[in-house]
């Protein structure tokens, strides 16, 4: 039973955009937005060269590739007002997901996250959603030196947890947060996204584990 990759887990650990909540459309669409306010064509590459950089990665890329003249914090902070409303109203939970952090709670298992957004977006989405008080640690990529594939993020949590890394569940939609996860060795678990279904294969080859949704786990 699929179950069995929880039940003998510590903590598990969950990536939160794409993973938890149905939020990867959002960030094309301010893509678009903001460089499209700045006369800038959005390139087809973009979101792929994003994929598993930090919040404050991704503007510093940004700022070089676009020759921006905005500063890091600055780029960070438009992006945080461009994208609350969506957030805070138009992003739902992935199927399955309260109910298996419910069961999680049940049998005291402890939870976190480990995101490469920002942590005002992570609050606000948790909190919009009411399920803020169900993580016993939260923090980004911000918060370390580099972010995934690097599994500098999964294993602050895994400190602040405190279980060991091999301990760990993990679970992400992306190959670069999946890769964190074995980078920082723990068991990882992919999730269907429609936003990274081309990578499907190589996400069900390299995690240990795969489920369209978390109601097949419970």
């Amino acid at each position: 039973m699929k179950n069995i990759m929880w039940k003998n887990a510590e903590a598990v650990i969950f990536d939160l955009d794409g993973t938890l909540v149905d939020s990867m459309w959002i960030w094309k669409s301010v893509d678009i937005e903001f460089l499209g306010e700045r006369g800038i064509p959005f390139p087809d590459d973009l979101q792929s060269a994003l994929d598993g950089m930090s919040f404050r990665e991704t503007a510093v890329y940004m700022k070089e590739r676009f020759e921006l003249k905005e500063s890091t914090e600055e780029l960070m902070d438009i992006w945080n007002r461009m994208a609350y409303e969506k957030y805070r109203y138009e992003t739902p939970l992935k199927q399955g997901v309260r109910e298996f952090l419910e069961q999680l709670k049940k049998e005291n298992k402890k939870i976190g996250i480990a995101s490469s957004n920002s942590v005002f977006l992570v609050e606000t989405v948790l909190k919009a959603n009411e399920i803020f008080h169900l993580f016993d640690s939260i923090h980004t990529a911000n918060e370390v030196a580099k972010g995934k594939p690097s599994p500098d993020i999964y294993l602050l949590v895994a400190e602040d947890l405190g279980v060991e890394p091999e301990s760990c569940l993990i679970f992400e939609d992306i190959v670069h947060g999946i890769m964190a996860g074995k980078n920082a060795g723990m068991k990882t678990c992919a999730i269907y996204d429609n936003y990274s279904k081309h990578d499907d294969e190589n996400k069900r080859k390299i995690a240990d584990y795969y489920i369209e949704n978390y109601f097949e786990i419970i």
